[in-house]
């Protein structure tokens, strides 16, 4: 089993940057997805950005260009800058990750709150 522990959300402006981590321990052997959901209240999570082991990062339309994705395989751990932040981020981001054995976990969340 995977346990993911995320850190760095918060309240900034709009413009403004935050960085997400994610690191993940456990059952880690065989992690091959990993990456960011989010969702505000009401609606479907929905695609942030994931990378694949030994891959470049997807991105969502809405997000692309001002987030970057990256991997760090050694510490296990994944990160998300967040950059030219806007207000219609606002949500509560998820870590998630996908085994090659198809298996998944998700984190607990944090909320980003991006104030007008």
């Amino acid at each position: 089993q995977v346990q993911l522990v995320e850190s760095g959300g918060g309240l900034v402006q709009a413009g403004g940057s935050l960085r997400l981590s994610c690191a993940a321990s456990g059952s880690i052997f065989g992690i091959n997805v990993m990456g960011w959901y989010r969702q505000v209240a009401g609606k479907q999570r929905e695609l942030v950005a994931t990378i694949a082991s030994g891959g470049s990062p997807n991105y969502s339309d809405s997000v692309k260009g001002r987030f970057t994705l990256s991997r760090d395989n050694a510490r296990n751990t994944v990160y998300l800058q967040m950059n030219s932040l806007k207000p219609e981020d606002t949500a509560v981001y998820y870590c998630y990750v996908l085994t090659v054995l198809g298996t998944s976990a998700w984190g607990q969340g944090t909320q980003v709150t991006v104030s007008s």
